[in-house]
């Protein structure tokens, strides 16, 4: 009589079925990579300030800044689009008070005002020259957005990475003086123009279809304020 087989299947080697179970337990958390690990309610993404210096030395004489000199650096200064929110300081080393009058005046055009103390940059003002130094800080928000979370699950009940970045970037783009957001300004009660149009030029300045339709329609638009 022929051998009878079993119908039962062959059971495989238990290394392997140890194998398979690594194997599948390293695919679950995998698969749970970029949870989030922020548990608390603060947003880690936060604006950062940076300040970038520009200086340009011009020539100086004992009555102060020749013409030829206010024309050049009046010229940078349109170069540098000096706005609201930029600090302009000067290097004297002579100390002549004409030069450091002419470069006030100057700034007061664009509504700004001299600094007591420049900042520290590279290199050494020649003799009779001094240095204008104009100071800008920008804020961003680095990392935004976040995307980087691969699963919803939240088994530490955390936010997910990309919690702040929308109000904090939202913030850093409209706030007017980016060192505000550093240390705050003590409010007297009217209203700035500088401060108060510039998260309405903001607005009207993004395109977020690719058109020209938002900017046109902020441009020709009546009420509201200044670019």
């Amino acid at each position: 009589m022929p051998n009878a087989r079993s119908n039962r299947p062959a059971r495989a080697p238990a290394h392997k079925l140890k194998l398979a179970v690594a194997l599948a337990q390293g695919l679950g958390l995998a698969g749970c990579g970029g949870m989030a690990e922020n548990t608390s309610l603060y947003s880690i993404k936060q604006p950062v300030v940076e300040r970038t210096n520009m200086v340009l030395d011009v020539n100086t004489t004992s009555a102060g800044l020749p013409i030829s000199e206010q024309q050049r650096l009046n010229g940078w200064f349109e170069t540098m689009d000096l706005r609201y929110g930029d600090r302009i300081a000067i290097e004297n080393p002579s100390q002549n008070p004409a030069v450091t009058a002419a470069v006030r005046d100057l700034a007061a055009r664009y509504g700004l005002m001299i600094s007591d103390t420049a900042p520290v940059t590279p290199g050494f003002v020649q003799p009779g020259q001094a240095r204008v130094v104009i100071t800008r800080s920008s804020a961003s928000v680095p990392g935004c957005p976040d995307w980087s979370a691969k699963s919803d699950m939240k088994y530490s009940n955390g936010t997910s990475p990309n919690f702040g970045c929308a109000v904090n970037s939202n913030l850093a783009a409209m706030v007017a003086d980016p060192q505000d957001l550093l240390e705050g300004k003590q409010g007297s009660g009217e209203t700035v123009i500088a401060t108060s149009n510039k998260a309405i030029s903001t607005y009207r300045e993004m395109d977020p279809t690719g058109k020209a339709g938002l900017k046109e329609a902020g441009a020709s638009g009546s009420g509201g304020g200044g670019n």
